[in-house]
């Protein structure tokens, strides 16, 4: 029977032809805290890489839909699978899997710090039954851009869920960063999506420019922080670039996508090739992407610079 509040979907994986397919077929269980785009492309990436690398399984995928009791009950159904892997998409999924999952590899991604979550021992070394791959915001890129963009930019408001470990650490960053630059910092905060539109709010007239950082609370409701924004000509920024094309401003992050992919043949190594994540570091993308959204941008009474505009990646007009 399905469990109220639990979205679950069933799928079954066949190898490409072009890749000859290893002999067993594997369980997978996807636990993800909440559907976004970027926590999406995480998931499909993970599934196509599944593919692009010989692996035929079934994969059981969960969806918390944001609810923290429902992403605890979600590593308990998971228990119960008995699956070869397990792959947590974001750190509230990870924590709540690492914790009740002891003998099952659990492969997390789209973790922001997954030391300072209590997820691994260390980055080099996990020393666990969990690893994965860090999405961790450059937030020094990411500040640069926006005074590229706002050269006059003093003040910057963060919307963020103090309860989501992954956005206090990168809050912890991003300050370090203005205060280096002599940017004031204007914190927001919500216990959950509704509180977005409110948080945003909030903010108008306290400062120059709006940052969501990888926060899956409000990143799940961030029409609400467009609104207000568009509504006052306050600039919006965002920590990921998924996030741009839905009317954000601009951002500089990796490609979510590729990042699932990269976490899949983490998987290979470690169903078919037997490695254990004990000694699997954690990895992250290298390559990172500036989109660009010039019509958001006009919406909220900003002229992007032609300078950025041609060092970008992409340009949603």
């Amino acid at each position: 029977m399905k469990r109220p509040g639990i979205a679950c979907l069933t799928l079954c994986i066949l190898a490409l032809a072009a890749v000859p397919a290893l002999a067993k077929t594997y369980v997978v269980s996807i636990s993800q805290i909440v559907e976004h785009p970027a926590l999406d492309a995480v998931r499909n990436g993970f599934v196509e890489g599944l593919k692009k690398n010989g692996l035929e399984a079934t994969v059981n995928v969960h969806i918390a839909q944001g609810n923290p009791a429902t992403n605890v009950q979600i590593a308990s159904q998971i228990l119960g699978e008995k699956p070869d892997l397990v792959m947590a998409i974001a750190t509230p999924s990870a924590q709540a899997c690492a914790q009740k999952i002891k003998d099952i590899p659990v492969l997390f991604s789209a973790v922001s710090d997954p030391q300072g979550a209590g997820l691994v021992a260390s980055m080099e070394t996990p020393g666990g039954n969990v690893t994965g791959m860090t999405d961790m915001s450059p937030v020094d890129r990411q500040l640069a851009l926006m005074r590229a963009i706002l050269p006059n930019l003093k003040t910057l408001g963060v919307i963020y869920n103090a309860g989501e470990a992954n956005s206090v650490s990168q809050l912890d960053l991003l300050k370090a960063e203005c205060a280096r630059l002599g940017i004031t910092v204007t914190e927001a905060t919500v216990t959950n999506s509704s509180g977005v539109y409110q948080a945003a709010k909030s903010l108008t007239g306290k400062c120059d420019a709006v940052y969501i950082p990888l926060d899956n609370t409000v990143v799940s409701a961030l029409e609400s922080a467009i609104k207000v924004c568009t509504e006052n000509k306050l600039a919006l920024f965002s920590s990921d670039n998924d996030s741009v094309p839905r009317g954000t401003i601009a951002a500089v992050a990796i490609d979510y996508g590729r990042m699932g992919e990269q976490t899949a043949a983490m998987a290979k190594r470690i169903l078919a090739d037997g490695e254990k994540p004990a000694a699997m570091p954690v990895e992250r993308l290298k390559d990172l992407e500036t989109v660009v959204n010039t019509k958001a941008a006009a919406a909220m009474g900003v002229t992007v610079p032609e300078t950025v505009l041609k060092k970008a990646s992409k340009v949603i007009e």
